[in-house]
């Protein structure tokens, strides 16, 4: 995998020719958010729906990851929480984020993907807790149920990135309260976390970025 010590020009570089090779080009935005990331800043994107606000969170994700894999190796434990408001699009999630995967490597060579929510059967809830995934998309509700658990410093001993899917769907909702509050316990055992919203539809941004990231 990529290495801090090799600069951040050679996995943009490769980030833009896996987006050729499906005849695309990426957006400025996109480019200034994997930087953004790999620097550890957090923020709100505010994009139309369908511009590729998804690869931006995901892929700057995934270079954090790669960047940081001297210091802590992308095996073990949970790296980065992907907070969606509506667990039936849960699947359509864990798909688009494992499609770059696949093209990316050897720069997301052992990054895995998994989806925790209310529909996980448990069978699969067991399957999680014996090797959890590198990435998990989840909701709010199962995020504060996994923050309870007596394990729960062990489990994000280790969380790099939280980003947070459709946050216009939370905001000013008992359900993004619930958000915030473990966003804040996740800081608490992460401090520096790197936090990141998704969204199309926000009339303040301002306010709901502060309620986002913190102050």
């Amino acid at each position: 995998p990529w290495r801090c010590s090799g600069g951040i020009e050679p996995a943009i570089d490769r980030l833009h020719t896996w987006f050729a090779g499906r005849g695309w080009t990426a957006f400025e935005f996109q480019e200034q958010v994997w930087r953004a990331m790999v620097h550890g800043e957090g923020g709100l994107l505010h994009a139309p729906t369908g511009t590729g606000k998804t690869l931006a969170a995901w892929l700057g994700a995934v270079l954090r990851l790669a960047s940081n894999s001297d210091e802590t190796p992308v095996s073990g434990g949970i790296k980065v929480v992907w907070i969606t408001p509506l667990r039936a699009l849960a699947a359509d999630t864990l798909s688009a984020m494992e499609e770059p995967l696949r093209g990316l490597r050897p720069l997301s060579t052992g990054i895995t993907v998994g989806v925790r929510t209310g529909d996980t059967s448990a069978a699969d809830r067991r399957r999680l807790r014996d090797n959890w995934p590198t990435a998990l998309v989840t909701t709010p509700e199962t995020l504060s149920i996994l923050l309870s658990l007596e394990t729960s410093h062990e489990l994000f001993g280790s969380l790099d990135t939280v980003i947070v899917d459709e946050w216009h769907e939370l905001l000013s909702t008992k359900r993004g309260v619930q958000t915030e509050l473990a966003l804040s316990r996740l800081r608490a055992l992460r401090p520096g976390l790197v936090t990141w919203g998704l969204s199309a539809t926000l009339a303040n941004l301002d306010e709901a970025a502060a309620a986002l990231c913190g102050t």
